[in-house]
């Protein structure tokens, strides 16, 4: 069995308090502890689901409504650049709040996003319905709770099985927002997401507790930035970069999923125009991707994390990616693409939790919410930038240019990772 003091992130008694703290701390115990993880895990996967399912509905309301292609690229990179600003700052809320309050924020403002797109007979409304985008962090208020509720070593694995809840989210979300849209109209998945996260709201009130965990050492604090200066503070959120290593695995976090994330962005069109496919085939291919990921993340990831260092596993997902961007820039039909997506979705999953876990305990444990939503901001930062240079790119290169990117700037993040002193050990004791 867990010690109690390990359920918590394992770190040393400095003083009396403290010891009191984990006393009471340690109430929770393993039920509690794993009831309070899967509660978090199941808000991330409803939270998900609602959001592909009004995903693949928007393209039809926007044209009902009147906007054409530009201007729903504009409302896509509107919602792009609220995630990416809102990323931080509800890091930041969850460490000054903790991650039950965070993980409220988010699904009240998943309930106002979707009553404000019940009401959306205009482009003004429509627009005005992405705001509440700012704070819809599903995922990394449930990376948090999980954060908080693991030690170290078991962090990973736990992390990686998230990837279960997108998978999930992917498959069952873009396929009810199809048949409820086809059989009852446009409005009802709407309706439907909105009674949703009104529950997931509940759950989260009432499954995940107070406090997830102890307050930070008193040593660790004086380091801290989440107890200091308000939420919207940059100047804060930008000082954990500075901890040892921090910079160096971002800086690999951004760039080694870029070029895929901006094929991934262009997917639609090309897999209409190069691969030739039906929309209907465009879905199965999406529904492939998303099977794909639910494996690699629910049961590769959290075999090889136990085996592995995450050193290992960085380099590993590195190599692997430069790989896939040969088989990109070779590939010329579907199924050279099918067999591609294997390697393909295995390096991307594995960088994303590898690093996630790596940054979370490179920062001090009261900042961890604030890391991870940095992190999170990295796939906005890709959707915002993403349409303008993947179509770029597309136009004056074609398919290929996106697989030599991707061999060239893995293969150069590869010799970075060789000559940095990144400290990828646990750099909290």
């Amino acid at each position: 069995t867990m010690s109690k003091k390990a359920g918590f992130g394992g770190e040393e008694e400095a003083s009396g308090t403290r010891n009191e703290t984990l006393a009471e701390s340690g109430c929770l115990g393993d039920v509690k502890r794993r009831q309070t993880i899967t509660a978090a895990y199941l808000i991330a996967t409803l939270e998900l689901t609602f959001l592909f399912m009004q995903m693949g509905i928007m393209p039809y309301l926007a044209k009902n409504l009147g906007l054409d292609s530009v201007g729903f690229g504009y409302l896509q990179t509107v919602f792009g650049v609220l995630q990416l600003v809102g990323g931080p700052i509800f890091g930041r809320f969850a460490d000054q709040f903790g991650a039950r309050a965070a993980l409220i924020l988010s699904c009240a403002s998943g309930s106002a996003f979707f009553l404000l797109l019940s009401i959306s007979t205009s482009i003004p409304l429509l627009l005005l319905s992405r705001l509440p985008a700012v704070f819809m962090h599903g995922l990394p208020g449930a990376q948090k709770v999980i954060t908080d509720m693991t030690t170290p070593s078991q962090r990973a694995d736990a992390l990686g099985k998230l990837g279960l809840c997108f998978g999930i989210g992917i498959i069952i979300g873009s396929a009810l927002g199809g048949i409820l849209s086809t059989k009852f109209g446009l409005y009802v998945p709407i309706y439907v997401g909105l009674v949703g996260n009104l529950i997931n709201t509940m759950i989260a009130m009432v499954w995940i507790p107070i406090q997830a965990k102890p307050q930070s050492d008193h040593h660790v604090t004086q380091h801290s930035t989440s107890q200091s200066g308000s939420v919207f503070n940059i100047r804060e959120i930008l000082r954990l970069m500075k901890f040892p290593g921090v910079m160096e695995v971002f800086i690999i976090k951004v760039f080694a999923g870029l070029p895929i994330g901006l094929f991934l962005i262009m997917f639609s069109i090309i897999s209409m125009d190069f691969f030739g496919l039906e929309a209907v085939e465009s879905g199965y291919l999406m529904a492939y991707f998303g099977v794909l990921q639910m494996v690699v993340q629910g049961l590769v990831i959290g075999k090889l994390s136990s085996h592995c260092t995450e050193r290992t596993l960085l380099r590993i997902s590195i190599i692997v990616f430069a790989g896939v961007g040969l088989g990109m820039a070779l590939m010329r039909t579907v199924w050279h693409y099918c067999i591609v997506a294997v390697p393909l979705v295995f390096a991307f999953s594995m960088l994303g939790t590898i690093t996630d876990s790596i940054l979370t305990k490179a920062v001090p444990s009261s900042d961890t919410g604030t890391m991870l939503g940095i992190c999170a901001s990295v796939q906005p930062l890709t959707r915002t930038v993403g349409p303008t240079i993947g179509g770029i790119l597309y136009k004056q290169f074609g398919v290929s240019s996106f697989g030599y990117l991707q061999l060239i700037v893995n293969m150069g993040l590869f010799v970075f990772l060789l000559k940095s002193k990144i400290p990828l050990q646990e750099l909290k004791s």
